[in-house]
């Protein structure tokens, strides 16, 4: 297997076909976002978009007057991401390549006012990313500096299933070895640590774990 970003560009074009969306994962991407809540008009960073699987369920809550701001490290899952923007006529997506690990996130700030959008977003979420990162925290941190004080903050990812589920604990660690993520890197641990008002839910057999809460800290200071 090659680099996370060379895989994912490689199978772009077949990843929603190929990813399990709807009979597994497409569940947290659901209770995720319901648990931000999103409100009409804000502007939402969607760390590791994708092919922009998230953008249906936030354009629901964003409305027109809303803007996604979708950020991810491969052109061609950002290029499968705009086919579907510009397929649905959404005209408030902003798409940006950029390693959440590495960003300067003053620059892509700036990167996000000269489109149109606002440097500070109003909520930010990932799912089913942060676990591809080896340096996860720090994409982290920097989800939190691209959000202002109280943002809502969202992390949907994978762990062992649970209880009678754990019977397909070794299905969804294949799963999640062909996909190049850490089934065991626990990301939403740090929302429960810097965020307040935490939400929780699991599904699929406490295989996909939720939380969402509110940024306690300003987008300047550190974990």
């Amino acid at each position: 297997m090659g680099p996370i970003p060379e895989r994912y560009s490689i199978f772009a074009p077949l990843y929603d076909a190929l990813s399990g969306e709807f009979p597994i994962y497409r569940a947290g991407r659901v209770l995720g976002i319901a648990a931000m809540a999103p409100r009409v008009g804000d502007q939402v960073l969607d760390v590791g978009c994708g092919t922009g699987l998230n953008f249906p369920l936030l354009q629901a809550g964003i409305g027109e007057t809303g803007t996604i701001v979708g950020l991810d490290s491969s052109a061609d899952m950002l290029r499968q991401a705009h086919r579907r923007a510009t397929k649905r006529g959404w005209n408030n997506v902003i798409l940006l390549q950029a390693d959440a690990t590495t960003l300067d996130p003053a620059k892509v700030a700036a990167r996000i006012t000269a489109a149109g959008g606002q440097d500070c977003s109003d909520a930010a979420i990932a799912t089913y990313a942060l676990s591809l990162m080896p340096q996860w925290p720090r994409a982290w941190d920097n989800m939190r500096a691209l959000c202002r004080r109280g943002a809502m903050l969202g992390v949907v990812d994978m762990q062992d299933p649970v209880g009678a589920a754990a019977l397909f604990t070794p299905l969804a660690r294949l799963a999640c070895r062909l996909g190049g993520a850490d089934i065991a890197a626990r990301p939403w641990q740090s929302v429960e640590r810097d965020c307040t008002d935490v939400l929780r839910a699991a599904a699929r057999g406490g295989h996909l774990q939720i939380r969402a809460g509110r940024s306690a800290k300003d987008a300047s200071e550190p974990s």
